[in-house]
This record gives C-alpha cells, sequence and structure tokens, in this order.
C-alpha cells in the first residue's frame, strides 16, 4: 500500500537526508529534459521528501516548545519558592 510506503520513507530518512534528496528533485525537476512520467514521479516524491521534511520540523518545534514552557515553569516555580531579585537590599 502507499501507506505503508510513506510511512517507511518517513521513519528511514533523517531531516537532512530528505532534505537533500529533495534539493535534487528540484534541481532534476528546473533541468527539465525528463518525460512527462519522469517529471510526475519526481514530482510525487518531491511531495513525499517536503512532507517528511515537514514533520521533522514540527516535531523539533514541538520538542522546543514544550522545553521552552519547561524552562518557564521551573524559572516561575523557583520565583515563588525563594526571595524574589531585591529583596532584602537596602532600598537608595
Amino acid at each position: 500500500m502507499v501507506k505503508t510506503g510513506e510511512k517507511s520513507t518517513e521513519t528511514a530518512l533523517g531531516y537532512e537526508q530528505a532534505r537533500d534528496e529533495l534539493v535534487e528533485v528540484v534541481r532534476r525537476l528546473e533541468t527539465g529534459g525528463t518525460t512527462l512520467e519522469e517529471s510526475l514521479a519526481l514530482w510525487e516524491r518531491g511531495e513525499e521528501l517536503a512532507q517528511v521534511c515537514r514533520r521533522w520540523l514540527d516535531g523539533a518545534r514541538a520538542r522546543l516548545d514544550a522545553a521552552l514552557v519547561e524552562r518557564s515553569d521551573s524559572a516561575d516555580a523557583a520565583d515563588t519558592s525563594g526571595s524574589a531579585p531585591g529583596e532584602g537590599e537596602a532600598a537608595g
């Protein structure tokens, strides 16, 4: 099935591999000299590769967002459990 092939492509390719192959697909399409059938096959492969890249980037974004939330939560917890900066200093 097509879905199985797409899933195996996703898990088999890292972001850099998919990006590099996508660059090559685009280069071949821009160069021309391929039959209509070859061009369509390249286009379809490019769409698959773009989806793989998109999923990697979405996953990276989610991880960064989660890390930022965790960092923010840790900072908020530290602020409420300890004294705030400037406390205990003489006014001046």
